[in-house]
Parts: C-alpha cells; sequence; structure tokens
C-alpha cells in the first residue's frame, strides 16, 4: 500500500450484494471503497467522474484502477477471487499504514483480533491503537477490516454494521 497524498480524481458507485459501494482513486491507485446509500441506474453504461482537475493520463490511470477493482470486487462477490491486486493509494499515517498492510496480509477466510495485529506489526501494547486505525480504513471489503473479531470469537464493531461484516465473513465460508 502506498502512502497517498494525491486527493482522488474519478469516482464511480456500483451496485454489489452488500450494497451501493463508492469506489475513488487516483492517478497512484484506489483511495477509497465505501458503502453508501444512494442507488445506481444502469451500472454498466456509468463512467468514473473525474473529481478534480489533472492531466489526462492521470484521469486515464485513476479510472484505469476503479475498472480494475469493479473486476475484482465482482470476481470476489461470486466467489472466484481471494485476494485483490488493484493498486491501493489511501491516505493515512505511517501506523495506520502498516495496521493496513496487517490486514491486507489476513488470508480469504481467517479472522484475527486486534491484539494479534498489534503482534503482527510488533506493537503489542498498541490494540486500542489498532482498533483506531483498523476504524478509520478508507478502502472496505480489499483491506479486509472486515475480518478483525473479538478476542473471544465474538463480532466486533464494523462501520457498516454486523449484518454486512457476517455477510462477508459468511462469503468467506467463516461461521
Amino acid at each position: 500500500m502506498k502512502i497517498n497524498n494525491h486527493p482522488p480524481l474519478c469516482m464511480q458507485v456500483i451496485n454489489s450484494p452488500v450494497g451501493h459501494l463508492k469506489l475513488q482513486a487516483s492517478a497512484y491507485g484506489l483511495t477509497h471503497l465505501q458503502v453508501v446509500s444512494e442507488p445506481v441506474n444502469n451500472v454498466n453504461q456509468q463512467q468514473p467522474e473525474t473529481l478534480e482537475h489533472a492531466s489526462a493520463a492521470e484521469i486515464s490511470q485513476a479510472k484505469a484502477f476503479i475498472v480494475q477493482a469493479i473486476d475484482e470486487l465482482e470476481q470476489y462477490f461470486a466467489g472466484d477471487r481471494q485476494e485483490f491486486d488493484v493498486t491501493l493509494a489511501a491516505k493515512g499515517t505511517e501506523f495506520q499504514q502498516q495496521v493496513w498492510q496487517a490486514l491486507k496480509e489476513l488470508p480469504f477466510g481467517q479472522v484475527c483480533s486486534y491484539a494479534a495485529i498489534a503482534d503482527k506489526i510488533e506493537r503489542p501494547k498498541a490494540v486500542r491503537a489498532v482498533g483506531a486505525a483498523n476504524g478509520a480504513n478508507p478502502i472496505a471489503i480489499i483491506v479486509p477490516c472486515h475480518r478483525v473479531i473479538g478476542k473471544n470469537g465474538s463480532l466486533t464493531g464494523y462501520a457498516y454494521g454486523l449484518e454486512m461484516k457476517q455477510s462477508l465473513l459468511s462469503l468467506e465460508g467463516v461461521k
């Protein structure tokens, strides 16, 4: 995951099995993936919208990241993809980037606790900070913060609700 100081250039909202997903990208990678409430009509004909002035090459690259992310998400929801390859460029602190990278490395269908992530990044006392970084994750699903559960095995909070978290975990075969 790259540290991003570049704002998104393009945006597209798509329908998915878990709701409407808003994707944003810069010329350096996908910057955001959020669940939104706005419906989308005729998704296949909607083109990414330019959000900020940039060169044609930068806009083209940002659009390519969105198209790749959409393809990979469709494969994920169909059960044909377990890892995402789209380049990510989320804006965050160095600590947040470490947490998000650790989440990216958590295999499909596996869950862990905040404490396990803290141990993985060699900051065992930073459990609460790991929780905060997890909650600040701007790229849902692809950076799989839904795979973090309570130390006792229970579902813990999720920005988009426990029902969506359970749905994503069920898709991945987690009971």
